[in-house]
């Protein structure tokens, strides 16, 4: 398992300092050598040691799991290969509580929760970053619910150092045998077009899986409008944009492309009857515009 965030057992006062600072690689992980008693791992439903990065495809489906050796608080992020940080526990879904029992696993999505945590691009390597603490930490600073709407916290903080710094912060007065990190890794992967129909492209070209059946009679809210607009009071970019993006998938459109900066996603997806359609959300002001362009083939 790689560590992110290890720690140092709290020595004598006549022996070492009551809290000897954490200190920031140059890879922008949070190093400690010292083992905890507490003793959290994070993992994949595809690599139960954690020590691998295995491939999932735009449109498959990931779960994250997490134990603890001593009862603890566990906060779990995700960064990806842009930077996008994100609080998946604690959330406010039904099995989002971050208080695990030693010897517990815990899984996200749980059974409970009614929705699936989907693969979507950018390509490459993201980050599962699991804090463990006895107690629970202050993270106001780094992610907060200020949308009493929302399932997920607004966070605050961009990429992995800008999350380092932050979290050295936190745990700065922790006892250094109350908490321990780990950290586990995943690829969104895109397979490539063969070589020999492939016209040198700078990057993969990504290939459609197979799509989703359209569920018969269901009613999206764009109808058959060229484009539609509707405004959402939330504020995290990433869960609208997937609720949205989920509904395109009953129609019966695979995910092909998406981009993402700090202010906006887009996503562009396909039909098996060839059809085109564009996602975005965006925010304006304190809430979320979301449009959706439809360009539909002959034979939809």
């Amino acid at each position: 398992m790689k560590k992110i965030l290890a720690l140092t057992l709290l020595g004598t006062a006549l022996a070492t300092p009551a809290h000897a600072a954490p200190s920031i690689s140059a890879q922008s992980i949070i190093v400690n050598p010292v083992p905890s008693p507490v003793n959290v791992r994070v993992w994949t439903d595809r690599d139960s040691s954690g020590a691998g990065t295995p491939d999932y495809l735009p449109g498959e489906k990931i779960r994250l799991y997490t134990s603890v050796a001593q009862d603890a608080y566990v906060y779990l992020f995700n960064v990806d290969p842009a930077g996008q940080v994100d609080l998946i526990l604690p959330n406010r879904y039904q099995g989002g509580g971050n208080f695990l029992k030693a010897g517990s696993v815990k899984v996200f999505p749980g059974a409970g929760d009614g929705f699936t945590f989907d693969i979507a691009a950018p390509y490459g390597v993201n980050k599962v970053l699991a804090l463990a603490s006895r107690t629970p930490l202050n993270i106001d600073d780094i992610a907060s619910f200020k949308n009493q709407q929302g399932s997920f916290a607004t966070v605050s903080v961009q990429g992995q150092g800008q999350l380092a710094q932050a979290l050295s912060i936190v745990v700065t007065p922790v006892p250094q045998n109350t908490w321990d990190s780990a950290t586990a890794f995943y690829r969104v992967a895109a397979r490539s077009v063969p070589l020999s129909v492939q016209p040198a492209p700078v990057r993969p070209v990504p290939v459609q899986p197979a799509p989703v059946r359209p569920v018969p009679g269901a009613v999206m809210p764009w109808g058959d409008a060229r484009e539609w607009n509707a405004m959402d009071a939330r504020t995290n970019l990433r869960e609208v944009h997937d609720e949205y993006a989920a509904r395109l998938r009953t129609e019966g459109y695979v995910l092909v492309k998406s981009t993402q900066n700090r202010n906006e996603i887009r996503s562009e997806f396909r039909s098996a009857q060839g059809g085109k359609a564009v996602l975005r959300v965006r925010h304006t002001g304190s809430r979320i515009l979301v449009t959706v362009e439809h360009e539909r083939s002959e034979r939809d």
